[in-house]
């Protein structure tokens, strides 16, 4: 059913901005009303639709467009992986959050439903008491839902991150930040005081740390797509995701990348060419070990309101690494990562940020090019070359 449209006073935000329009499909009308209270909390949402199942939700975005729909997987007459391409074809530019119960057979639903063009994901509370208990549920559903809402408005920004069908525009020009394509490394290049920082002399990664968040999967299956073969070092990861869904994460990249992947468990002596992929609920470090560089898994507190954290992950990989870290920076909310590219670079490191025009959120890699420790700002698709061009170069 449609909801009631506000008051004429309050059909705009306090900038003057309609708001941001979001549909809500859940089959239970607890949870829709409880999801929509919390949206219509921010002066800058409304919800202009709130329905029952897929079927209703492709006719209700037909006639009324929105920015972003909060989609429930389990639903009667027409579920959300089915409902997802009829939505996404009758209104291209609009960003589905998945909402999923944290179990193994939804997690694995809604990785797949990232791969076939959802955004992001919400883990789903199951009943008032689970969504009134913190603050957390609704600092997340919030601040995701306005964070891809500007996006899906954005001027001249993609509909999504290039991934199977999905295709990438190329980057936007931007004052005070260059982008450069994936040639050859150029060391010792003069850095700009408004552009990327020189690349260092004689640069040999011995590890690969990619951080990520909103939109990250996607990101991460288009990059690591080109490091199956001939990458002679390590490659650990951390996406912010919550348990379960860092397990099917890392299946998937193993399925859709040929990498050998998988989450990171204490004690894993990391390997040439191996995926590492940071558990969810866990901030994954590195210590040295006899054997080599090992995880170590801590629950100690979220970092930028995250666990796990990219900060914590690239504070550890240097202590152990050094000079030889190459850091990548992919799509997502916030700054994490930011601060820790600062060691990574005063080190001697090499740090990669995706560019603006073809991120889904330009938070995280945006937060590294303002900060001026990038050594290159590049689309996404030419990030997995690049990675391979500087790594098979430093083992030649």
């Amino acid at each position: 059913m449609l909801v009631p449209s506000r008051s004429p006073a309050q059909g705009r935000t306090p900038s003057g901005d309609r708001p941001h329009h979001v549909m809500v499909v859940d089959d239970s009308a607890v949870i829709r009303g409880l999801l929509t209270r919390i949206l219509e909390s921010d002066p800058e949402i409304k919800v202009v639709s709130s329905v029952g199942d897929g079927k209703m939700a492709v006719q209700s975005i037909t006639r009324q467009p929105v920015d972003v729909v909060v989609l429930d997987i389990e639903m009667p007459v027409m579920d959300g992986l089915e409902a997802l391409p009829h939505l996404l074809k009758a209104c291209p530019t609009a960003k589905i959050v998945m909402a999923s119960t944290l179990t193994k057979r939804n997690a694995e639903i809604s990785v797949r439903a990232l791969e076939l063009g959802a955004t992001d994901y919400v883990p789903k509370p199951t009943s008032a008491r689970d969504i009134h208990g913190g603050d957390d549920f609704k600092r997340e559903l919030l601040s995701k839902v306005k964070a891809l809402a500007a996006a899906a408005r954005r001027a001249g920004a993609p509909a999504r991150p290039a991934f199977g069908r999905h295709t990438v525009s190329r980057p936007v020009a931007r004052p005070g930040v260059r982008s450069f394509s994936a040639g050859a490394p150029q060391a010792g290049r003069q850095a700009a005081s408004d552009g990327p920082r020189a690349m260092p002399v004689n640069f040999r990664p011995q590890i690969i740390a990619i951080g990520s968040s909103t939109g990250g999967p996607q990101a991460l299956f288009e990059v690591l797509s080109h490091l199956a073969t001939g990458i002679n070092v390590p490659i650990i990861i951390t996406q912010h995701m919550p348990a379960t869904f860092t397990t099917i994460l890392a299946e998937h990249i193993s399925r859709q990348c040929r990498i050998s992947a998988a989450e990171a468990k204490a004690g894993d002596v990391l390997a040439a060419g191996r995926c590492y992929v940071a558990p969810g609920n866990y901030h994954m470090l590195l210590q040295s070990g006899a054997g080599g560089a090992t995880v170590r898994l801590d629950q100690s507190p979220p970092v930028n309101f995250c666990r796990p954290a990219v900060d914590p992950m690239l504070d550890s990989v240097v202590k152990v690494y050094g000079a030889n870290v190459l850091a990548v920076i992919l799509t997502g909310m916030g700054q994490d990562g930011m601060r820790a590219c600062r060691s990574v670079s005063s080190a001697g490191g090499v740090v990669i940020a995706q560019d603006e025009a073809t991120s889904v959120v330009w938070g995280m890699p945006g937060a590294v090019a303002g900060d001026g420790t990038a050594n290159a700002i590049l689309p996404l698709r030419e990030i997995g070359p690049y990675i391979r061009k500087v790594t098979t170069r430093a083992a030649a």
